[in-house]
């Protein structure tokens, strides 16, 4: 049986729970292997709405295990808050397993994050501020702080007061802020070590077990493939890889145990945050696609940016993830627009590009170059086969299908769980 990773072609947002979630009950395990609290997804089953951020999509699914893999970073107040939430609505979450080697968001990176963004003022990235970034760079310096140095509270001590040495430097004499006392992070710290324990796992040595046997196991990106921190339209990203490399090394998994590579993508494009978007609208039908879609970021809150299906980006996410298949997500919210545009290509300085300029200064400049296709007026929500789809539907999700590079195999007709269409199996 495969071993898949499930992730955002595009700038995130693009339903990736919903996808998760409909392959849960044939999942064995769900694995989160990047980001943290920054990313959010919907999942609805029956009536019931399910608002989730740091913890895998497969929490809900009662047959599957949730990982929280190494890649990720982790706020411990938010995630217990989550699990509480969850469990108040009678969702079973003792399954959970969290990486004793993911880092752990602090009071002070979420300081240093706000502080930061404030400072930079026009020239800000547009993060949550939930302390993501500087997470990462502590990791990256080697001073970050893991779930296992919870239970050792001598390196605790040590660690935290080396993150604080340089961080109350810059706090007091850049910032104008005072200096955050050491003890009183470790003692918070301190206070989630018995709540997190039973949840605390060699999770690299459980899934590799767990392909090795035949087991199913998904890997959950979060953000999308435009806000990778490599491949991204940097420096508007995040922190880490949500490509499928990511799925690697955050997880602990070789590639060569990867089977198929899913990418979730959007029938239009929005965007959360500040940075280039060729084809966001500024008009009506963008102001349509923001309220029919419901685009307001699960995370944030914040209003997405909206725009019409761009296939240069889709081309660009089925290259650097090697994408298998396709998940095409919200094909209803377009019905209604007699002509629907897709971007195709960019015109940039006068020249016709097919391909994602890797210049940030070409991709700052580059403007959509349109082609039209016929759209539908009627209701497609309890279609249950692709031969239900309206034809111009069906000749819609065709073209993308030709334009991306890789086979549409499922298509989000509505935002309930029953609500897909599914053309391929994932599982084969």
């Amino acid at each position: 049986m495969p071993a898949l990773v499930l992730l955002g072609a595009q700038w995130g947002d693009e339903g990736k729970g919903k996808a998760t979630d409909l392959l849960g009950g044939s999942v064995d395990y769900v694995v989160r292997y990047q980001g943290g609290n920054n990313a959010g997804h919907t999942v609805v089953v029956g009536d019931q709405k399910y608002a989730l951020h740091l913890l895998p999509s497969g929490i809900l699914s009662p047959g599957c295990i949730p990982v929280i893999g190494n890649g990720v970073v982790v706020d411990p107040a938010v995630l217990l808050s989550e699990l509480s939430g969850l469990n108040e609505r009678g969702v079973d979450t003792s399954k959970l397993l969290i990486s004793g080697n993911a880092h752990l968001i602090t009071p002070y990176h979420t300081t240093m994050d706000k502080v930061t963004e404030r400072f930079l003022g026009s020239r800000k990235i547009g993060t949550t501020g939930r302390g993501i970034g500087p997470t990462y760079a502590d990791k990256i310096n080697r001073v970050g702080i893991r779930v296992q140095d919870l239970y050792d509270e001598s390196i605790l001590i040590q660690k935290v007061d080396a993150a604080l040495d340089f961080k109350n430097q810059v706090l007091a004499k850049l910032y104008n802020r005072r200096a955050i006392e050491s003890g009183k992070i470790v003692e918070e710290l301190l206070t989630y070590a018995a709540k997190l324990k039973p949840y605390v796992s060699d999770t690299t040595l459980v899934l590799n077990n767990a392909i090795d046997e035949g087991k199913v196991v998904l890997f959950e990106g979060g953000q999308g493939t435009l806000l990778d921190v490599d491949h991204g339209t940097y420096p508007f990203v995040t922190s880490s890889n949500p490509t499928a490399g990511g799925a690697c090394t955050g997880a602990g998994v070789g590639p060569t145990k990867i089977s198929r590579v899913i990418g979730i993508l959007k029938a239009y494009t929005t965007r959360v945050g500040a940075g280039p978007f060729p084809t966001e609208l500024f008009d009506a039908d963008g102001e349509a696609l923001r309220r029919i879609g419901g685009e307001r970021g699960v995370t944030t809150g914040r209003d997405r940016r909206c725009g019409w299906f761009d296939a240069v980006i889709a081309r660009y996410a089925t290259r650097v993830n090697g994408l298998t298949d396709f998940f095409l997500t919200k094909l209803d919210v377009l019905t209604g627009w007699e002509q629907i545009p897709v971007c195709v290509a960019y015109e940039i300085d006068g020249r016709r590009v097919e391909e994602l300029p890797y210049s940030q200064t070409d991709f700052h400049h580059a403007k959509p170059v349109y082609e039209y296709l016929p759209g539908w007026s009627e209701d497609i929500t309890k279609a249950k086969s692709f031969s239900d789809l309206p034809k111009n539907a069906q000749g819609y999700v065709k073209a993308l299908e030709e334009m991306s590079g890789a086979p549409i195999s499922a298509i989000g007709v509505g935002p309930g769980r029953t609500e897909t269409i599914e053309i391929n199996s994932f599982l084969q």
